[in-house]
């Protein structure tokens, strides 16, 4: 057996390896790709992405999805919406990742997440938050939001 299959078989035993889960999503994102090249950054093409994938969530992260991009793409208008690893996110116009959503559903876990990349202008001294727990959106998170969306492309 040639030591690149051992090495498989032996990490299939020892039970690592990439989750169903984490599987899905690198195949969503190998789609994402082939759509992001075929669409040149189309944001009619990327905002049919972003509401497609919210409509195959589950009720409460669909309300909770739904109603971030409404505020996201009301609040800084020139961010592109589409999708990252299968859930709704927003770049800039160079295209590199800003924020995004990720489901509770999408891997079993207790609260969403609405995050921030490298890219996002956040920098506030040596420690700052990049992601964020997500149970509800009142109108306070819904202006915490908005606010760090906006200096995140400041």
């Amino acid at each position: 057996m040639s030591p690149k299959a051992e090495s498989k078989k032996s990490a299939a035993k020892s039970g690592e390896g990439f989750t169903a889960e984490e599987k899905d999503a690198m195949k969503a994102r190998a789609q994402e790709l082939k759509a992001e090249a075929r669409a040149s950054k189309n944001r009619d093409e990327g905002v049919k992405a972003v509401l497609g994938a919210i409509a195959q969530m589950k009720e409460h992260d669909r309300s909770m999805a739904k109603r971030l991009h409404e505020l996201i793409t009301a609040a800084v208008p020139e961010l592109m919406p589409k999708t990252w690893y299968g859930m709704p996110a927003y770049a800039n116009p160079e295209g590199k990742l800003i924020c995004f959503f990720q489901a509770a559903g999408k891997f079993g876990v207790r609260y969403a997440t609405f995050g921030f990349q490298p890219d996002a202008k956040l920098d506030d001294g040596n420690l700052w938050a990049t992601a964020f727990a997500l149970n509800e959106l009142t109108p306070a998170e819904e202006a915490r939001i908005i606010a760090l969306v906006k200096k995140a492309v400041r």
